[in-house]
């Protein structure tokens, strides 16, 4: 197993864009599971430039959730700015991406945080890995997903099957030495792991359940980030395999 120090806290970053209808249930059902697992955390939603009630709903929750810390992204605006903001706006020396549209399992948060702790660098769910498992997922979108994610397996030579999705686990210091992060958009889903994995952390996956929201409309637009997600890839590319080592962990830090 993986030599890394204990963690102390935990912060779960969610990005959010218009997601009133689903974005305070998301967040009590975190809250209930993490708080009876005894996980020590803060939850971090990003406001993204939303224009209806999420941040009046976030500022109502906070009121009785101590450990919500929502922020608003001043802008410019971008799933993967969004992100960021988060990022540099956490507590813990842990962090988990996570969607607002309940479309992940609280459950597997946990997980994650067992598997940190366990001394893992990052933690990479999978959908499509036995145990693992969607819902109502939408049929072209699925057949998409598949194709870029072999894809990126044939690319970069590994064994991971859902790098696109962006319900993931870092230890802070893998997002330190993974800056500067580039993608403004849904491609920061695909950067983070690969710069991981490129800049040599270590990483284990697990099974994870996904279904597709229930209420808002779905962000990501396919026809606006395949150019993206290729950029990003290449970019990564080069960088695995003409970098000659310079941006690889050394002392739990990039070098």
């Amino acid at each position: 197993m993986p030599d890394a120090p204990p963690l102390q806290l935990l912060s779960i970053v969610i990005p959010a864009r218009d997601e009133a209808g689903c974005i305070a249930s998301m967040i009590e059902h975190l809250e209930v599971e993490l708080r009876l697992q005894g996980v020590p955390h803060e939850i971090v939603p990003v406001d993204d430039g939303s224009t209806d009630e999420t941040w009046a709903i976030l500022q109502s929750l906070r009121e009785r959730i101590p450990t919500l810390a929502p922020v608003q992204n001043p802008g410019p605006h971008g799933f993967g700015r969004a992100i960021v903001y988060g990022l540099e706006h956490m507590k813990g020396d842990a962090v988990v991406i996570m969607m607002a549209d309940e479309s992940d399992d609280c459950r597997d948060v946990v997980r994650y945080w067992k598997l940190l702790n366990d001394g893992w660098d990052c933690a990479f769910g999978s959908r499509f890995m036995k145990g693992g498992g969607v819902i109502d997922y939408p049929w072209l979108k699925l057949r998409v997903n598949r194709l870029a994610n072999w894809f990126i397996r044939m690319l970069f030579r590994i064994k991971l099957n859902d790098t696109t999705n962006a319900f993931k686990a870092y230890r802070k210091s893998v997002i330190d030495g993974c800056r500067p992060l580039i993608s403004p958009h849904f491609n920061l889903t695909v950067e983070l792991p690969l710069k991981a994995i490129v800049r040599g952390y270590t990483w284990t996956t697990m099974p994870i359940t996904w279904k597709n929201r229930r209420t808002g409309v779905a962000k990501l637009k396919m026809k606006e980030m395949g150019s993206r997600y290729l950029f990003i890839c290449l970019y990564l590319w080069l960088e695995k395999y003409f970098s000659r080592g310079d941006y690889r962990k050394s002392n739990g830090t990039a070098a």
